[in-house]
């Protein structure tokens, strides 16, 4: 959901002593931009006595939601609403926000029916409207939106867009056009938003002519002007149909429209450029990119290389890593897996190890993503014993936002097959055990997995049938017998 943004940005280096030396943004991101250093940034910035402006916490929050850092910025509204710090209704509706993220649903709701009625507004309802769009929770967001109409509260487009991306995820898009009817007959102005969302839902239903002709509305209209990111959306819907020519007309567009040089907007050029495989547009738009961003960031050079291994340019590929690796102040793990990635699929192995090691010397450990891209290697190539060390490894190392790393019932399955086909009872059993350690519902099919292997290594275990009672697992009917088999004495 679009929260309302600061509209000034206000001097710190006049402040008092008493006052944080730098900017509080700047603090939390000294380290890098990972999860665990912002935490350990602004437990030391919380632990401390020193001040900030309530403009710079809130500027601060804004960006800790934009690169998805929610649990910090959870922890610093709700520490310094504790020290006295007033929250304004617009605080309070994206703290909703944040609690929706990190605490859930539930704890959303309880938090909003805790608020004063003089708390309930436009803001706060469109939160929580939000926040039941975001997690498909299709019968209490209409409910809501409908309690939001009775109670007359002055709707904009921003209820009408969270319901309309609520249809369009759960593959309803034909109940959009009816959305813009009734914005239409209530005279509340669409934004750019509203249109990207519409075009989207067309095509979702394949009707391109449609998509072409809320372009040709928009225009008339005059009231949004499209953006570069309704072109981009354009292009991208171009893409997926598979008109690559009506593409690159629109990103010829979104170039246009690209006056203030958006990050963001250099980042679709190159990804869309890349899918419908124009290389030499892909490079031309780097160097753009490279021109207006001399201090090139990260997930840039992460985008490019991933276009890059996409489009089957691997050298080229290995030259863009190098000058990012030659200039970066923070080693990003992610930007080594992309090339890590490219040499695994190609089968070579030797390269991608090296690399990793190499990632690792530069004080870049091997994160989950990493031993993901190892892992379907070896499960490519028939390698159990590293793929199962695969799987420990993603586990132990667990995801960078302090997440479990736990493997797809698909990967699970497969290793169970090998176990079962290899007759395998103490491989199955030692993989088992890695997997509790992230698991702790191993479901029926793994168990029954298990008694299988049993059963076709001739083996017996005494203590299976309590063991499933522990774990609570009632087997299939098919399997029961071998059950009695396997569980003798």
């Amino acid at each position: 959901m679009a929260m309302p943004q600061l509209s000034r940005t206000k001097n710190i280096a006049k402040r008092s002593k008493k006052h944080l030396e730098e900017a509080l943004y700047d603090r939390l991101f000294k380290d890098g931009s990972s999860e665990v250093s912002v935490r350990q940034q602004l437990n030391h910035f919380l632990k401390s006595s020193k001040r900030v402006f309530k403009w710079e916490v809130g500027d601060t929050v804004k960006k800790l939601r934009d690169r998805k850092r929610f649990y910090p910025a959870l922890k610093l509204s709700e520490t310094m609403a504790k020290r006295g710090m007033n929250m304004t209704i617009s605080d309070q509706a994206i703290y909703l926000d944040l609690i929706t993220k990190t605490r859930g649903v539930a704890a959303a709701e309880n938090y909003f029916i805790d608020l004063p009625e003089t708390s309930k507004n436009h803001l706060t309802y469109g939160a929580l409207l939000n926040c039941y769009c975001k997690e498909l929770l299709t019968e209490k967001a209409e409910a809501l939106m409908e309690r939001m109409k009775e109670l007359k509260l002055g709707l904009s487009s921003m209820p009408y867009n969270s319901l309309m991306t609520l249809y369009t995820k759960i593959g309803q898009p034909e109940k959009i056009p009816t959305i813009i009817q009734e914005m239409k007959s209530l005279d509340i102005m669409p934004d750019s938003y509203t249109y990207n969302v519409w075009m989207r839902a067309l095509a979702a239903v394949n009707d391109i002519s449609g998509v072409e002709r809320v372009i040709e509305e928009m225009k008339r209209d005059g009231r949004v002007a499209s953006d570069w990111t309704t072109y981009s959306n354009l292009a991208s819907i171009y893409v997926d149909a598979g008109v690559f020519e009506k593409a690159e007309k629109a990103l010829k567009e979104l170039e246009k429209r690209n006056a203030c040089r958006d990050l963001t907007a250099f980042q679709f050029l190159i990804t869309l450029y890349g899918r419908i495989g124009n290389l030499l547009e892909v490079y031309r738009v780097w160097r753009s990119l490279r021109l207006a961003f001399p201090k090139t960031a990260n997930v840039s050079y992460l985008n490019m290389i991933q276009v890059l291994v996409n489009l089957k340019d691997l050298p080229g590929a290995e030259k863009c890593f190098r000058e990012w690796e030659s200039g970066c102040s923070i080693y990003d793990i992610r930007v080594a897996n992309a090339l890590i990635g490219a040499y695994a699929k190609e089968g070579l192995l030797e390269k991608a190890e090296e690399l990793k090691e190499h990632a690792r010397r530069r004080g870049a450990k091997p994160n989950a993503k990493t031993w993901e891209i190892f892992l379907a290697y070896h499960l490519k190539n028939r390698e159990m014993k590293q793929a199962v060390d695969c799987v420990a490894n993603a586990i132990s190392t667990g995801r960078g936002d302090g997440q479990k790393w736990v493997p797809s019932p698909e990967i699970t399955g497969v290793f169970m097959q090998h176990f079962e086909q290899e007759k395998d009872v103490d491989g199955a059993e030692s993989f088992l055990e890695i997997l509790k350690s992230a698991v702790e519902d191993l479901g029926v099919e793994v168990f029954e997995s298990l008694i299988r292997i049993y059963a076709a290594a001739g083996r017996t275990s005494p203590v299976m049938c309590r063991r499933l009672k522990m774990e609570n697992v009632e087997v299939s009917d098919s399997c029961k017998k071998l059950l009695e088999e396997v569980s003798v004495e």
